[in-house]
């Protein structure tokens, strides 16, 4: 039996919120539990090009409030804020309840490791070489200031008679860590010999260390501060 833990529900309740955040009785809680999932289901098939990387709900007696958070936001506001206006009337009409539904932008796609799979398994669809897509997507990530990133593809890879598996890695990934602020993502590449499953992990620094994450955001816009300059702040 593995042993593996997945990060984010590894740090759940400690380092990370939950996605859904309400309270139900005992009775209630199953039945909203599913609801979560359905909108998020429906959501994730609705704006597929949206590059959704999460979508957190929040419920009040009056209303259910959702955040999506996606690198391409303009898909889901629509022009003058048709589209989300439009799938706020939708998920009033299937779920009975008052919604309102926010978006939020995903400022660095290529440090978001559900993003980064999502954008993996898509190449893969369009038949693009598993290692160069793997090898790419690493050093873009690491590039755009990540300390860590690991990226496991299983499969029939490049269209092999047998399934088998690939792991790409690159910097440090601390997963038992818990103030480490490790990302993880999942997607499935539906090619034509089969699925290939893509896992990545991402490490953006330190929860906290608030500096880090600075040095990430100075990273993608080429300022890394030299060593005597961050002495000289201190």
């Amino acid at each position: 039996m593995g042993q593996k833990v997945r990060p984010t529900g590894f740090r759940t309740g400690i380092m990370v919120d939950w996605l859904s955040t309400w309270y139900a009785s005992k009775q209630d809680f199953a039945e909203l539990l599913l609801e979560d999932q359905k909108i998020r289901k429906f959501i994730k098939k609705r704006y597929k090009g949206a590059g959704i990387s999460r979508v957190r709900i929040h419920r009040t007696r009056e209303k259910v409030v959702v955040y999506i958070h996606a690198g391409r936001v303009g898909m889901i506001i629509g022009k003058k804020g048709t589209e989300i206006e439009k799938l706020t009337e939708d998920l009033q009409h299937l779920f009975h309840r008052v919604f309102e539904v926010k978006s939020i932008e995903v400022n660095r796609p290529e440090l978001d490791a559900q993003l980064v799979a999502e954008d993996i398994a898509e190449q893969l669809e369009k038949r693009a070489s598993f290692r160069r897509t793997m090898k790419k997507a690493i050093d873009t990530s690491m590039e755009a200031g990540a300390k860590g990133i690991k990226i496991q593809m299983a499969g029939r890879l490049a269209g092999s008679e047998m399934a088998r598996c690939e792991i790409g890695m690159k910097g440090s990934l601390p997963l038992s860590t818990l103030r480490a602020r490790i990302e993880y993502g999942f997607a499935e590449a539906k090619t034509a010999q089969g699925h290939i499953g893509i896992k990545v992990w991402i490490n953006n620094g330190d929860y906290l260390n608030p500096q880090e994450d600075s040095d990430a955001a100075n990273a993608q816009a080429g300022k890394i501060p030299k060593k005597s300059e961050r002495r000289g702040k201190r």
